[in-house]
């Protein structure tokens, strides 16, 4: 197995689940990583994450288009709460490059049917044609979009709106919840779900902050090489990685301190566990409830193998009681 493109590295092996290896070395192990090749849009079209639940029958599905980006709007069967469905916005990770508004469908359409919520999975523009701050500004227009028409579009409460999202897209619910505070007049956001977030864009393998960039940079999936592939697509100058649209730890601890609650989940064997860690404890010391969570032996794409891994299901069920716990604490 050593000879295949996506081989797992012997100093990983060894700690990674074990009924995440034998899935790998099947399904996994013989896909070329996308960092390792030159760049072309039809790299988007390689098959998603294999190991998947299927999508759940929800009352309807509705698209939109908005100015730049288009969202996925999964609506609950049956009538409405008086005031409407809380809102669950969640955006698709892929490191801003790779990823569509199909990514994830199973999990988001999962939030509506468990939690009876409006669920939104963002389309938003892609790097390296859309860098910084396109995946931003259709994130901030997703949220101004629920806001404003979500009462009229899908029975939404806009006084319940969360924000969620993995990797690449739990960076930009990050900064969301951030500059929801900014906008005129604020919109409320009332929970913040972080999946395997990428808190911090200026962390490396020579960085003492965050000992998992070092500890697990030959990890599966999302290696040191990957991660800085995709960060180099989006963020093409390193001027702009410490702005806090881009790294939202660099925040300034009076708008850090107003986010909403935080369920910051992150697994062991992920080169983003410790930046995801850090940003959940600099919450708590700002006064904001966070509940951290790490999945043992995992790597950082598990969310989406869920019916295939036990540590997979247990972060989306852990996720999904969070969203509804929030829901019903609102």
């Amino acid at each position: 197995m050593s000879d295949l493109p996506s081989a797992i590295h012997p100093d990983i092996l060894p700690r990674l689940d074990p009924e995440y290896v034998a899935f790998h070395n099947i399904h996994l192990a013989h896909r070329v990583p996308p960092h390792t090749i030159p760049w072309h849009p039809d790299i988007r079209k390689a098959p998603y994450i294999p190991g998947g639940s299927p999508i759940r029958t929800v009352g309807a599905v509705k698209d939109i288009s908005l100015q730049n980006c288009k969202i996925r709007a999964f609506i609950p069967e049956g009538t409405p709460p008086p005031e409407g469905w809380p809102v669950l916005l969640y955006i698709h990770g892929g490191g801003w490059t790779l990823g569509s508004i199909d990514t994830l469908n199973s999990f988001i359409s999962r939030q509506c049917k468990d939690n009876n919520c409006v669920s939104v999975a963002l389309d938003y523009r892609l790097a390296p044609e859309n860098p910084y701050p396109a995946a931003v500004e259709d994130t901030v227009d997703a949220l101004k979009f629920i806001y404003y028409n979500g009462k009229a579009e899908f029975n939404a409460n806009v006084n319940k709106i969360a924000i969620g999202g993995s990797s690449s897209g739990g960076n930009l619910a990050a900064i969301a919840c951030l500059k929801a505070q900014e906008l005129t007049p604020p919109i409320p956001i009332i929970f913040q779900l972080l999946i395997v977030p990428v808190i911090d864009n200026t962390a490396s393998v020579t960085d003492e902050r965050y000992p998992s960039w070092k500890e697990c940079q030959n990890t599966v999936w999302l290696c040191e090489g990957r991660m800085m592939w995709f960060r180099n697509m989006y963020l093409p100058d390193p001027a702009t990685w410490t702005e806090p649209d881009n790294s939202p730890i660099f925040a300034s601890d009076a708008l850090l301190a107003k986010v909403p609650p935080a369920f910051v989940s992150v697994c062991e064997l992920d080169i983003l566990r410790d930046e995801g860690l850090a940003y959940g404890e600099k919450l708590k010391s700002l006064g904001v409830k966070v509940e951290a969570r790490v999945y043992p032996g995992a790597s950082h794409q598990i969310l989406g193998m869920d019916a295939a891994l036990k540590v997979g299901k247990q972060q989306a069920d852990d996720a999904t009681k969070a969203v509804g716990d929030a829901f019903k604490a609102a």
